[in-house]
């Protein structure tokens, strides 16, 4: 769980850490939103997996990604909402195992991103099941770094847009997009302008 760096996160960042608990939370119920309004229009899922150069991460992929960046972090949160100043080198780290690796092999991206979902509602549940001072309830690392609760939703925030870019950057190369309605092509960056992307749709 490594934290994203470059000019274009450092403002994401600035602008994550300027939200109230509430907008971080719907924040990231969004990404669910954004990633169903990309993903479900596509006619064959199956091409989710594939890349257009050998170098490049699949969708699927990086959806498998966000589903266990999703479930470390959740982890985490638990562990600090349910104890004191826990030790979080102690939270058990989930390791893929083969019949994992089979199994995400054989399914959709579709399945692997209502796997993330169902982690997502998860964490955004336990969020919105915390007082605001509950926020600040931290646990602490000798391996890595000491995290609050409220850090953790913000690196979940930040890693959702830099995900999300390059999801969107895979489904621009693939030209997976050319047969879908234009409100399911709008760019990361113009995610949240809904009601104009609706009307260019038109």
């Amino acid at each position: 769980m490594s934290e994203p760096r470059g000019a274009a996160i450092d403002a994401r960042k600035q602008a994550v850490a300027a939200m109230t608990n509430d907008a971080l939370i719907i924040d990231l119920l969004q990404t669910i939103n954004h990633l169903s309004r990309w993903l479900t229009p596509i006619h064959n899922p199956a091409r989710l997996d594939w890349t257009s150069r050998r170098s490049q991460v699949s969708v699927k992929d990086l959806l498998i990604g966000l589903r266990e960046n999703e479930i470390r972090v959740y982890s985490f949160m638990n562990a600090i909402a349910t104890q004191t100043n826990p030790d979080l080198d102690k939270v058990p780290v989930r390791e893929l195992t083969q019949l994992q690796r089979e199994a995400d092999a054989r399914a959709n991206a579709l399945v692997i991103m209502a796997e993330f979902r169902r982690v997502r509602e998860s964490t955004t549940s336990l969020l919105r099941a915390l007082p605001d001072t509950a926020w600040l309830r931290g646990g602490y690392s000798r391996a890595t770094r000491d995290w609050t609760i409220r850090e953790l939703a913000e690196f979940l925030a930040v890693n959702d847009w830099e995900q999300l870019g390059l999801i969107d950057q895979a489904l621009e190369e693939s030209g997976l997009r050319r047969s879908v309605a234009k409100v399911s092509r709008v760019s990361r960056d113009r995610l949240r302008e809904p009601f104009l992307a609706a009307l260019e749709s038109r």
